[in-house]
Formats: C-alpha cells, sequence, structure tokens
C-alpha cells in the first residue's frame, strides 16, 4: 500500500511538471507562430466533426463521436509537435551552436562531439560518429570553414585513414545544408559501418580530445581579460 501511495504521488507530482512544459512550450511557438491556436483549433474541429457526421449517417454517432475525440486529439498533437519544432529551428538558426543542439538529439547510434574546432571569428566544427562515418557539421562563414574542414579532415586522417568522412555545412546558401534539415540528411547516409568499428573509430578519435580538453585553461576563476590566441584555431 506504502509503495502504491508513493508511485501515486510520485506521478502527481510530475503531472503538472509536464503541462508547464506543454504550456512552456505553447508560448514559444506562438511568439514565432501566431496563428498556431487557431491552426489546433481547426484540425480538432475539423476531425471530430468528420468522424462525428460520419457517425450519424452510418447510425453510431456515439461511437464514431468517442473515436473521432481521440483521433482530433492525436492529430492536433501531431500538428503541434511539428509547428512547435519548426518554431525552435526557427529562432535557433543563425545561432553559434545551433548545430551542437541538433547533434545531440540526432538519434541512437551516433556519438558526438561539440566543437572540436573553432577560429576567433566563432566558426566552428562539430564532430559525429555513427554506422555511416564520421560526419563533420560546421556552422558559420562558408569561405573560413571550407579551409577549417580540410584541416580537421587531415588531423583524423592521421587515427581513422578507413573510415569515410561526411561533411555539412549549415546554412541557407548553395551546397549548404538548413538547420532543420540536418538531422534528416545524417540518417540518409548509408551505414557502412559496423557496431565493433564505430566503436574503434572512437577510441580512436578520442584520443584527439576536443576544443575543450585541449585547451590550457587557468585553475580557479576565469581572468577576465583572457582572449582566444591569435593563431586561426583554438588549440
Amino acid at each position: 500500500m506504502a509503495r502504491k501511495a508513493n508511485s501515486d504521488s510520485a506521478e502527481a507530482a510530475a503531472n503538472p511538471g509536464r503541462l508547464k512544459q506543454i504550456a512552456l512550450t505553447y508560448k514559444m511557438t506562438r511568439k514565432a507562430d501566431p496563428k498556431v491556436g487557431l491552426i489546433l483549433a481547426a484540425v480538432g474541429i475539423v476531425t471530430f466533426g468528420a468522424f462525428l457526421g460520419l457517425g450519424f449517417w452510418i447510425g453510431y454517432p456515439v461511437y464514431l463521436g468517442i473515436l473521432g475525440f481521440l483521433v482530433a486529439f492525436l492529430a492536433t498533437a501531431i500538428v503541434f509537435g511539428r509547428r512547435a519544432e519548426r518554431a525552435a529551428f526557427g529562432q535557433m538558426e543563425g545561432q553559434p551552436g545551433a548545430a551542437a543542439a541538433v547533434l545531440q538529439n540526432v538519434g541512437r547510434g551516433w556519438t558526438t562531439t561539440p566543437a572540436v574546432a573553432m577560429n576567433r571569428s566563432q566558426d566552428v566544427i562539430h564532430r559525429a560518429v555513427g554506422r555511416a562515418g564520421i560526419v563533420l557539421v560546421a556552422e558559420g562563414n562558408p569561405n573560413r570553414l571550407k579551409p577549417m574542414l580540410a584541416a580537421e579532415k587531415k588531423k583524423m586522417a592521421r587515427v581513422v585513414y578507413d573510415v569515410p568522412v561526411h561533411d555539412i555545412l549549415v546554412g541557407t546558401g548553395e551546397d549548404q545544408v538548413p538547420l532543420k534539415k540536418v538531422r534528416t540528411t545524417m540518417l540518409k547516409l548509408p551505414r557502412i559501418l559496423s557496431g565493433a568499428q564505430v566503436a574503434s573509430a572512437n577510441d580512436r578519435l578520442r584520443a584527439l580530445g576536443d576544443l575543450m580538453s585541449n585547451m590550457p585553461l587557468p585553475k580557479g576563476p576565469m581572468p577576465k581579460g583572457m582572449r582566444m590566441p591569435r593563431g586561426g584555431k583554438m588549440r
């Protein structure tokens, strides 16, 4: 009995948190998409009305009404999720580090390392390793990123010469991939490595470290006047 009571209380405490999160997501979405409320209402009403009308036509309004309510709720949730995702990508577009946030949610089977290379202009390269090989995701100025990508590939070639390397330039220009399509683009890459090969590639790349692990940081508080080195990359 005590265990059941604790479980019920924990579930009750979690529900307000979920509702609050949904409310915050809706507010965020409405800022970027002011018509989202009308669209969700239209989807729910039209879906429910269609099922209810069909129910009256065939003589089962109660059954079709209940089914219509459930389908309308599901359809509204799907539309809300997609528009919320679109609004989130719209707010992240062009922000430094936005691609790293996308990579963290690319899915199972991928190991991501944010900011393996960066310059003073905040052009940055992130790395992801999965069954498709190594994917370098770069965000910033394409003209500055191309030599940075070449240098990163040359560095990795010393330890993972037998693993295919793909690069993605994030942006809306020619030969670039919009932020919202980065995940889809990565998942469409052919999977040619086994799980053991992926693990081996991660082990070898781990020896290279990343930007933060390679940067000599002093112990204690960060000095106020500290600046990035004058070299092209933070190493």
